[in-house]
C-alpha cells in the first residue's frame, strides 16, 4: 500500500490551523489602523528575507503563519485599510471571505455543467440577481437570449465582447481564417481603460486599429461627434468598424460617456458592438436613485462591472453579460472529444468554457452569493450611499480651502481635486501624505495638468477616515510654503 504524502493535515489539524488563520486575518484587520497605508519597503528587501531554496523537508503550518508577520506584512500595501484611497476599492469582507473558503474547500472545476451542475446553475441565479437589483434589461438574464458570467477582470470580458463582436461581424470568418482579411477598427474615448488597447492586440488587430476619441474637456465624456466623424472616416476609407468601448466611470476621473447616444449611433452600423465599461461605477446602480449614468445599456449589446472593486466581493469577481450569448459562444465554443457529454449535446444547459477565453474556472459565484445573502440588497446599497456621502465630505474639504479645487465635479465615491499652486505642488503634497503612512493617494492626469484621486469605499472608512487624511493633504501643502 503506497505511503500517504508527506504535509497532508488531519481532518483534526485542518480545523486548527484553519482556526489559527481566521484568527491571524481578524488580528490583521484589528492592526491595520496603526499601520502604514503604502508599503514602506526597498525593492528585494521581502525576497532577502526568504530562504533561496524550498525547504526539503515539511515545515508546521504554524511557521507561515509567523512569516507572514515577519517577512509579508511589512512588504503589503494595505488595500483593506480605511484609508486606502487610490485606484478604486478591492473590498474583502467577511461574508466574501467566508464564500471564497468554501470556494477554495470544495475545489470544484466548472468549466462545463457536467463537471459540477452547482457551480453553473448558482452561478446563473446569482448574476440574475444581480441583473435584477442593477435594473438591467430582461435580455441579459439566463432565461432570455443573453446571459452573465462570472470573468476574472473587466480586462478579460472586455476582450471577450471583441472577440463576440468580431464573430458577429464576420458571420464567424474571424474564427475560421483570423482576422488578418479586414482593417477592423475601435473605438474608445481617450479615457477609455487600457484594456481596450490590450484587448485589440491579443484579438490579433493591433494597437493601431484603436481609436481614441476625443472628449468633452469639462466632463472628460466621450464627445459622441468626434466618434461619428471617426467611424465615417472608417467606413470611406473602407475599413470595417467593430466595437465601441463605452466608460461608465472612467478610471482617471469617472467620466460618464453617453450611452443611449453611442448606442444610437451604432444602430446605423450592423456590425458595430456597443460594450459597457462600469467597472468600478456599474455596482452603484444597486440604488435606483443612482442609475442616471447607465441610462441607455438596455440597448447595449454588453456590459460588465466588477463586485470586487465597490460591491464588498473578494477579487476576483466581474460580473459580464451579453444581450445575444450566440454571438459570444459562437465566437469561442470548442468541443473537443474529452469533454463530450450527455448534458452539452442535450443542449439543455450552459457550459461556461464558452463564455470566456480560458477553460478551467473556480467557484466564484459563492462568494458573491455570500456577499448578496448577508448584507441583502438593502446592506449593499447603504454601502454604496456611504462611498458617495463621504466623497461630497471630500468635495466640501476642498471648497472650503482655497489653495485646492476641483478638477471635476465628483462622480459617485470618486473626489478628483489639485493644488492650485500647479502640478509640481499637487504631486508632491500626494507623494508627502503617501510616504506618511497616514493614506494612499494615486494621481492622473487631466488636460494635461497633474490632479489627485480620491477614491473612497473601502467598508472600513468611516468620516474620521476621511478628515484625517484631508488634514494630512493640508499639512502637506503647508510644509511647502
Amino acid at each position: 500500500m503506497p505511503e500517504s504524502a508527506p504535509g497532508h493535515m488531519s481532518p483534526e489539524e485542518f480545523r486548527r490551523q484553519g482556526h489559527a488563520a481566521i484568527d491571524w486575518i481578524a488580528d490583521y484587520w484589528a492592526a491595520l489602523d496603526d499601520l502604514p497605508v503604502r508599503s514602506q519597503v526597498a525593492p528585494g528587501e521581502v525576497a532577502a528575507l526568504m530562504p533561496a531554496s524550498a525547504p526539503e523537508t515539511g515545515e508546521p503550518f504554524d511557521a507561515l503563519l509567523a512569516d507572514l508577520d515577519r517577512v509579508v506584512v511589512p512588504g503589503l500595501t494595505h488595500w483593506q485599510h480605511p484609508r486606502f484611497f487610490a485606484y478604486f476599492p478591492a473590498n474583502s469582507s467577511p461574508a466574501a471571505i467566508l464564500g471564497d473558503l468554501l470556494s477554495s474547500g470544495i475545489g470544484a472545476q466548472g468549466m462545463i455543467w457536467a463537471t459540477s451542475p452547482a457551480v453553473t446553475e448558482v452561478e446563473q441565479v446569482v448574476l440574475d440577481w444581480l441583473a435584477d437589483a442593477l435594473g438591467l434589461p430582461a435580455a441579459f438574464r439566463s432565461d432570455g437570449p443573453g446571459g452573465g458570467v462570472i470573468q476574472d477582470t473587466a480586462s478579460t470580458a472586455t476582450l471577450t465582447a471583441l472577440l463576440a463582436a468580431l464573430h458577429r461581424a464576420s458571420a464567424g470568418d474571424v474564427r475560421r481564417r483570423g482576422a488578418g482579411h479586414e482593417q477592423w477598427t475601435v473605438y474608445g474615448s481617450t479615457q477609455a481603460h487600457s484594456s481596450l488597447v490590450k484587448a485589440a492586440m491579443m484579438a490579433g488587430l493591433g494597437e493601431e486599429s484603436v481609436r481614441a476619441v476625443a472628449v468633452d474637456p469639462a466632463t472628460q465624456a466621450m464627445d459622441v461627434a468626434a466618434l461619428r466623424e471617426a467611424v465615417d472616416a472608417d467606413v470611406a476609407a473602407g475599413r470595417r468598424p467593430v466595437m465601441v468601448h463605452v466608460a461608465c466611470g472612467s478610471t482617471s476621473t469617472g467620466a460618464t460617456d453617453d450611452v443611449a447616444a453611442v448606442v444610437g449611433l451604432a444602430r446605423a452600423h450592423d456590425d458595430l458592438w456597443v460594450h459597457v465599461d462600469g467597472a468600478w461605477a456599474g455596482v452603484a446602480a444597486v440604488c435606483p436613485e443612482l442609475r442616471g449614468h447607465l441610462r441607455g445599456v438596455e440597448d447595449a449589446d454588453s456590459f460588465v462591472t466588477n463586485p470586487h472593486k465597490w460591491l464588498l466581493t473578494t477579487f476576483d469577481c466581474s460580473t459580464f453579460w451579453v444581450r445575444d450569448r450566440a454571438a459570444l459562444t459562437g465566437a469561442l465554443t470548442i468541443l473537443p472529444e474529452y469533454l463530450r457529454n450527455a448534458a452539452t449535446e442535450s443542449g439543455a444547459v450552459v457550459d461556461y468554457r464558452d463564455w470566456h477565453p480560458q477553460l478551467g474556472r473556480r467557484f466564484r459565484s459563492l462568494k458573491l452569493w455570500a456577499v448578496l445573502r448577508t448584507y441583502g440588497l438593502e446592506g449593499l446599497r447603504a454601502h454604496v450611499r456611504s462611498g458617495v456621502a463621504l466623497a461630497r465630505r471630500v468635495a466640501a474639504h476642498v471648497a472650503a480651502d482655497d489653495r485646492f479645487e476641483l478638477v471635476t465635479q465628483p462622480s459617485l465615491s470618486l473626489v478628483v481635486l489639485r493644488v492650485r499652486a500647479g502640478d509640481e505642488q499637487t504631486l508632491a503634497a500626494m507623494e508627502a501624505v503617501n510616504a506618511s503612512g497616514e493614506a494612499y493617494l494615486s494621481h492622473t492626469t487631466v488636460e494635461g495638468r497633474a490632479a489627485i484621486r480620491v477614491a473612497v469605499g473601502s467598508w472600513r472608512t468611516t468620516e474620521a477616515d476621511v478628515d484625517r487624511t484631508w488634514r494630512a493633504l493640508q499639512d502637506a501643502v503647508s510644509a511647502q510654503a
